[in-house]
């Protein structure tokens, strides 16, 4: 699997969904910094949030191989700037978390998604690995 950055608002399923691509236990950590878990970098939701953090965000990415923008689809907030993809240099694709959960609004948050600038969008839960193993087999071959 490729080097994999994960961007998204605080509590939007970041960590979460790299315990299910992992197979390991769900629960809730909060990440602190940038933390690197194999091939995956985690980046806590307060850089998304504080747009003099986003120097750190695209240096960051620099060791990336793909950029995953995570939404939570219950969420009404668009942490996403428009065109925020374009940052990167690195291919970037879009994962809807939460899609199981009560409230769920999956169009809103791939609206906030190709807003963004992703074309490729996957929808997951975490908890019933909807979506897991298709961001699993999208990672491998980008």
């Amino acid at each position: 699997m490729k080097k994999i950055m994960l961007i998204g608002k605080i509590g939007s399923g970041k960590t979460t969904l790299i315990q299910a691509i992992k197979n390991f236990p769900l629960k809730y950590i909060k990440t602190q910094v940038i933390h690197y878990i194999d091939e995956f970098i985690d980046v806590p939701g307060e850089y998304l949030e504080n747009r003099s953090l986003y120097r750190a965000i695209v240096i960051t990415a620099a060791q990336a191989d793909i950029i995953c923008l995570v939404a939570d689809a219950t969420s009404s907030d668009n942490g996403f700037p428009e065109g925020f993809a374009s940052m990167f240099i690195n291919k970037a694709v879009g994962i809807v978390t939460k899609s199981d959960k009560k409230g769920a609004n999956t169009e809103r948050a791939i609206a906030y998604l190709k807003q963004a600038g992703v074309k490729k969008i996957v929808m997951t839960s975490a908890y019933y690995r909807q979506g897991i193993e298709e961001v699993i087999g999208m990672l491998e071959k980008a």
